[in-house]
C-alpha cells in the first residue's frame, strides 16, 4: 500500500523501542483520580481510545513524583499506596493491547503545586517549593527547596521511574517545560539561587540533568526517556529560543528524544496552547530551530490537526515526531484514519477550549464535535439496533447531523431534511470568519458521514406536521435550531443593517466603519474578524461585561483580541439606528451616536419553538436536540443528536 503520508507513517525506533507512526497522543489529564492519587477507570478509558485510534505513543499526565513537596490532585505511583501499581499496570496495558507505546509523563509542579485543587480556599495555607524564595500571584507564599530537599526529589524521580517500568510503561516523559518545577530552575524567571542550582546555564540545568540521570539508572540504558522543554518562554525574563538551544544541547546526552513545547504555566496560555486566533503549527519553530543544533529526535506540538501540515514537518526536517493533544479529543482515530490515506475523513478539532474549560469547571472532559470524550467507558462502538426503524431528522445542523449519522450506524432507515439549500445549520456562517473556517469544515465533514453511511438527505425541505403524517417514521428527531434576535429597534431592518448568521452572505454590503451590536460571543468573534479585516470597528453592548457566554479558557484570549481591534462601547442600550450609526443610551441616561455606516445585528438566538410545538406529538418517539431545544452550544446539540439516536 502506498502511503499518502509516508514521513507521517514511518516508524520511528528510540531506544530499542520501535513505534508505529510519527503520531503521539499527547500528555492531557485524567479526571478521576482518587484521593489516594490512583487513576481511575474513566481515565484509563480516556487514554485507551487514543491508543485504538492509532497514536504511536499515548502519554499519562501528569504523574506527581513527590506528594510530600507536591500538593497537587495528582496521579501519584507509589507501592505503599495499595492500588496505585495495580491503576498504572492497568493503563499501561490498555494502551499497549492496541499497539500503542504506553508512555507516562514524570513532573513536579513547584511552586504551581494545588493550582488545579478543587477548593481553592485551602491554597492559603499551602507552601509551595520551587528554586527560589517568592511570593505567588494569589498570594501563596513559595519558599526555596533546601539542597537536602532537591537530593529527594531527585531520588523521587528515579524510584517512580523504576516502578513505571515495572508497570508496563515502555517511555518515560520527564516534563521540563511549562513553568513546573524543572523549567523554574532552567528559568531565570525563576530561579534567583547563588548556589550550584543557580546562576549560570549550567548551574540551572543541573536538577533537568541529575533527574535524567536517576530516571536512567532506574530503567536501563536502553529505555527510551524523553525531556519535554519549552524551546522558550515568551515572557519577559524568561529565557529565548537562543537559550533553549543551548538547554537543549545540555540536556541531549542524558535523553534520548527532546519534546519541544513553548510558554510558562499561568502566562503564555495562548501559547502553549494555541488558540483559533494563531496558525496551525505556530510552535514548530522552536523544535525546529532546536533540531540544527541536537543530534537526538525532536518532537513538535502547537495546535497540530492537518496531515499535510503534519507530513511536511516530518518531511522537511523540522521534527522526528508530531504530538497532538487536542486535536486526538476530536478525533482519537485521526492516525488511523492518516495510515488508511482517509485523511478527508478526519474530524478537525476547532481549538475552541471546550475541553479546557469542561475539566476546570466540572474536573472532567467533554469535546465540542465528539460526545464519546469523558465517556469513553460507556463504549465507542455504535452497535446495530435490535429492531430496524424509519427516522426522520428534521435540520441540518451539526446536532441533526451527527443523530442522523449515528443512527444510520445503527442500522436505521434514515431521512435528515433541512429545509434550507445547504446543510450546516448556524455554522454555515463561520465560512466567513477565517479563524472559525474549521466549524465550517466540521459541518461539510458530517454532511460526508451521514452520505457515506447512506442516510437519504433532503435539502429544501421543511419538516411540518403534514410532512411527518406523510412519511410516518417511527422516531423523530427535532433539531430545527433557532433565528436570531432581531428586536423592534426602530431602523434596525435598514439597508445598512446585515444580521450576524447573514455575514456570510452580505460581508459585501460591510463597509470600513462598523458597528456591532451585541457583546456575547458571536457579537464579539465577528467585531474581532472585521477588526482583523482592517475595518474600523465599535462594540455595543447594554450589560457591562463582554462575552459572558465564551467559556472560560476562550473569553480571555478573544477579549485581548478585542483589545487590540475593536472600541467597545459597554453600558449602551441601543436606541434607533441610523445610517450614521447607532444611538445609545449610556449609562448616565445621556444618548450617545456610536458612528459607523455598516451595523451588524447580534443580539442572540431564540428557539424555534413554534416548530418545536407543531412536531413534538406526530411519531411514537420524538425528541428535540440542540438549540431547538436550548439555545446553547455545538457541544450540547452533538451529545444530545447522538444520545437521542442510540435511544431509538
Amino acid at each position: 500500500m502506498e502511503r499518502k503520508f509516508p514521513h507521517l507513517c514511518a516508524p520511528i525506533t528510540l531506544g530499542r523501542t520501535t513505534f508505529r507512526n510519527r503520531m503521539f497522543s499527547a500528555p492531557m489529564g485524567g479526571t478521576d483520580i482518587t484521593n489516594d492519587g490512583c487513576i481511575g477507570p474513566k481515565s484509563v478509558g480516556f487514554y485507551e481510545l487514543r491508543a485504538k485510534g492509532g497514536a504511536g505513543a499515548v502519554t499519562i499526565s501528569e504523574c506527581m513524583v513527590h506528594p510530600a513537596t507536591d500538593g497537587s490532585h495528582a496521579y501519584h505511583l507509589d507501592e505503599s499506596i495499595l492500588n496505585s501499581l495495580a491503576c498504572a499496570t492497568y493503563a499501561a496495558d490498555a494502551i499497549r493491547r492496541h499497539g500503542a507505546i504506553p508512555s507516562l509523563e514524570l513532573s513536579h509542579s513547584g511552586m504551581f503545586a494545588g493550582t488545579y485543587m478543587t477548593d481553592k480556599s485551602k491554597q492559603k495555607s499551602l507552601c509551595q517549593w520551587s528554586a527560589s524564595a517568592s511570593t505567588r500571584a494569589d498570594g501563596v507564599e513559595v519558599k526555596a527547596l533546601t539542597k537536602d530537599m532537591i537530593d529527594e526529589i531527585v531520588a523521587a524521580y528515579g524510584h517512580v521511574a523504576g516502578l513505571a517500568k515495572r508497570a508496563g510503561f515502555e517511555m518515560l516523559m520527564v516534563h521540563g517545560g511549562h513553568g513546573w518545577l524543572i523549567n523554574q530552575f532552567l528559568s531565570p524567571l525563576f530561579n534567583h539561587r547563588t548556589d550550584e542550582y543557580g546562576g549560570s546555564l549550567e548551574n540551572r540545568c543541573r536538577l533537568a540533568i541529575e533527574v535524567l540521570k536517576a530516571v536512567r539508572e532506574a530503567v536501563g540504558p536502553f529505555f527510551p526517556i524523553e525531556f519535554r522543554m519549552s524551546g522558550a518562554e515568551f515572557v519577559e525574563g524568561g529565557y529565548d529560543l537562543d537559550e533553549g538551544v543551548r538547554i537543549a544541547q545540555m540536556i541531549e546526552p542524558y535523553c534520548d528524544m527532546i519534546h519541544v513545547s513553548a510558554g510558562t504555566y499561568q502566562k503564555t496560555f495562548g501559547i502553549t496552547h494555541p488558540s483559533m486566533f494563531t496558525e496551525h503549527g505556530r510552535n514548530v519553530f522552536l523544535a525546529a530551530e532546536i533540531k540544527k543544533h541536537v543530534s537526538k529526535p525532536v518532537a513538535t506540538i502547537g495546535g497540530l490537526n492537518d496531515p499535510a501540515q503534519m507530513e511536511e514537518i516530518i518531511a522537511s526536517g523540522k521534527a522526528d515526531v508530531v504530538y497532538m493533544g487536542r486535536a486526538l479529543l476530536a478525533d482519537p482515530f485521526l492516525p488511523n484514519k492518516v495510515m488508511a490515506n482517509k485523511g478527508e475523513d478526519i474530524v478537525r478539532c476547532l481549538r475552541c477550549f471546550t475541553c479546557m474549560a469542561e475539566r476546570a469547571a466540572t474536573s472532567t472532559r467533554r469535546c465540542t464535535v465528539n460526545p464519546l470524550i469523558g465517556r469513553e467507558c460507556e463504549g465507542d462502538v455504535v452497535y446495530p439496533a435490535p429492531v430496524r426503524k424509519k427516522v426522520l431528522v428534521a435540520g441540518g445542523g451539526p446536532g441533526g447531523l451527527y443523530a442522523a449519522w449515528t443512527a444510520a450506524r445503527r442500522g436505521h432507515q434514515v431521512i435528515l431534511c433541512e429545509k434550507e439549500a445547504e446543510l450546516g445549520g448556524i455554522l454555515k456562517s463561520e465560512q466567513a470568519l477565517p479563524f472559525k473556517y474549521e466549524m465550517y469544515q466540521l459541518s461539510r465533514t458530517y454532511a460526508k458521514f451521514c452520505r457515506d453511511a447512506g442516510v437519504d438527505i433532503r435539502l429544501n425541505t421543511a419538516v411540518t406536521k403534514e410532512y411527518v403524517e406523510q412519511e410516518a417514521p417511527d422516531a423523530l428527531i427535532i433539531a430545527v435550531g433557532s433565528t436570531p434576535l432581531v428586536p423592534p429597534i426602530p431602523g434596525l431592518k435598514g439597508d445598512n443593517v446585515v444580521v450576524v448568521n447573514n455575514y456570510y452572505l452580505e460581508k459585501d454590503k460591510v463597509g470600513d466603519e462598523v458597528v456591532v451590536m451585541g457583546g456575547g460571543l458571536a457579537g464579539c468573534e465577528c467585531a474581532t474578524h472585521l477588526g482583523m479585516e482592517g475595518k474600523k470597528v465599535r462594540l455595543v453592548e447594554m450589560r457591562d461585561v463582554l462575552a459572558p457566554d465564551a467559556n472560560v479558557r476562550h473569553r480571555p484570549l478573544l477579549l485581548a483580541e478585542i483589545d487590540k481591534y475593536v472600541d467597545v462601547y459597554t453600558g449602551h442600550r441601543a436606541l434607533r439606528v441610523t445610517e450614521e450609526g447607532v444611538v445609545c443610551e449610556n449609562a448616565e441616561g445621556q444618548e450617545v451616536l456610536v458612528p459607523g455606516k455598516s451595523v451588524i445585528c447580534a443580539l442572540g438566538q431564540r428557539s424555534r419553538t413554534d416548530v418545536v410545538t407543531e412536531l413534538q406529538d406526530t411519531a411514537p418517539f420524538a425528541r428535540v436536540i440542540g438549540d431547538a431545544a436550548r439555545v446553547s452550544t455545538i457541544t450540547n446539540a452533538v451529545y444530545w443528536g447522538y444520545h437521542a439516536a442510540l435511544d431509538i
